[in-house]
């Protein structure tokens, strides 16, 4: 197999050029291991976040838990955090709920407005 064709340095600024695969010179190569070492089943995104989410929206039967309480039937694509984690909360099942995205939206935007007041108080 042909070598690899050399490219610029991903570092900001760096002139150097190299052939690795992660696309930094070997003077910058430190800044990769973040890259390599990656997040996977970790935090939110990781395979227990992906089981507590399925959880939740079969719980829910796919369906707004918010809209539900109002009568209507909408489904349902973001698992939200009840009490968010700013004001308390934790990744606890019992403290998860699913809702669609307008729901959700108007939910993030009541938070923020909470924690500007709290922020200028």
């Amino acid at each position: 197999m042909p070598p690899r064709t050399p490219k610029a340095c991903r570092q900001q600024g760096c002139s150097a050029t190299t052939t690795e695969r992660h696309g930094y010179c070997e003077k910058h190569a430190d800044k990769a291991k973040g890259w390599a070492r990656g997040r996977a089943g970790r935090g939110r995104g990781g395979r227990a976040w992906r089981k507590k989410r399925e959880i939740v929206k079969t719980k829910a039967c796919g369906l707004c838990e918010s809209c539900s309480k109002r009568g209507l039937v909408v489904a349902g694509s973001i698992c939200d955090h009840i009490v968010p984690g700013a004001e308390g909360g934790d990744d606890s099942l019992s403290n998860l709920q699913w809702l669609c995205k307008p729901c959700s939206d108007l939910k993030t935007h009541q938070e923020s407005m909470r924690a500007r007041a709290r922020a200028s108080s």
